[in-house]
């Protein structure tokens, strides 16, 4: 896939601020490391000459950001969606989230993000600096010099079982558009299937007794857009951080699993996120899977306006017996 540089994305944006198009544009930029990329608001080219940055650590995902960005006056916002960005923008569209017309979208392509948690697992902490060279990430450790991986090797795991690389909305396409792709995404689903009762419960026991309670699985789901929230509310029991074997700790991500059910893009943000590395995203990929199997396969996003299986009655609805009978896990 054609490889897009940071001077197109800048020019692009820098055009739309100068003819009036947009007023602000999202992008990304570099925080105190390299491979320390956050999510910014540019108002000007000059700006985006200084720090604007679209690189291989570019990950996040700008639609959920849209919801109160378009609320703060009547001018057009602009941002960058990767194809994977542009279905968690189309079911908010589908929810009436944020207004369209307050929103000019520039769709650009993606041949995968980096994930600075592998490197480091390759590596260490002890990490100078991470740039690119190709299909080489190169890597300045401290204490063992200059090392390089293979970038296939520390993809986020979103992007090594990318699902599509065609864009489902914008309204201006920077270089080519990809095709929706074979993805082997389920493949861990089935394996914690293959578990028994008890080997599940101890895995996700583990995994989400690692959990501190702060939140950024839930602030940067784009499914995730309730003005109030059970887990703000001090009344609800679930508001703080359990100890770690109690049922009101699985509660939080058990209830946002559900929350979600039906709605979820599979983007991937909230492992993403997670400085616990738990693998949330094979909670919701559960549901993905099983939604397809029970009702037919069913892509959250991929058209605004379509209504998820779990919110559309029709009379081939599967009942709960035939749930069982076709060995729901």
């Amino acid at each position: 896939m054609q490889k897009i540089n940071r001077e197109v994305l800048i020019n692009k944006a820098n055009e739309l601020l100068s003819n009036g198009t947009i007023n602000r544009v999202f992008g990304w930029e570099k925080g105190d490391f390299s491979y320390d990329v956050t999510p910014t608001i540019y108002f000007t080219a000059d700006q985006m000459n200084k720090k604007f940055i679209f690189d291989d650590f570019c990950g996040a995902n700008f639609s959920k950001y849209l919801v109160a960005e378009t609320k703060k006056d009547q001018n057009k916002v602009g941002v960058f969606l990767k194809p994977c960005d542009t279905y968690s923008f189309n079911q908010l569209l589908t929810e009436h989230r944020f207004d369209k017309e307050k929103v000019y979208a520039i769709g650009v392509p993606c041949d995968g993000m980096v994930d600075e948690k592998k490197i480091k697992a390759f590596f260490g902490e002890g990490i100078s600096s991470i740039t690119s060279e190709g299909d080489e990430i190169i890597v300045d450790t401290l204490y063992d010099g200059v090392k390089k991986v293979k970038k296939a090797d520390v993809l986020q795991e979103r992007c090594q079982n990318c699902k599509s690389k065609k864009h489902v909305y914008y309204d201006e396409l920077i270089g080519e558009d990809g095709e929706v792709l074979d993805s082997n995404r389920f493949d861990e689903v089935e394996k914690l299937e293959k578990m028994t009762a008890d080997e599940r419960f101890a895995f996700w026991q583990n995994e989400l007794s690692k959990c501190i309670r702060c939140n950024a699985c839930r602030d940067v789901c784009p499914a995730c857009t309730c003005e109030k929230c059970v887990f703000n509310n001090p009344n609800s029991g679930v508001e703080n951080k359990s100890p770690a074997n109690e049922f009101e700790e699985k509660m939080f991500h058990i209830i946002r699993a559900f929350h979600v059910a039906g709605r979820c893009t599979d983007c991937g943000e909230c492992s993403r996120v997670c400085p616990q590395g738990i693998p949330l995203h094979l909670l919701n990929r559960k549901f993905i899977k099983d939604i397809n199997s029970f009702y037919g396969n069913y892509q959250a996003g991929e058209q605004e306006g379509s209504r998820a299986p779990l919110t559309n009655y029709t009379k081939e609805d599967l009942e709960p017996s035939e749930a069982v009978n076709k060995g729901d896990n």
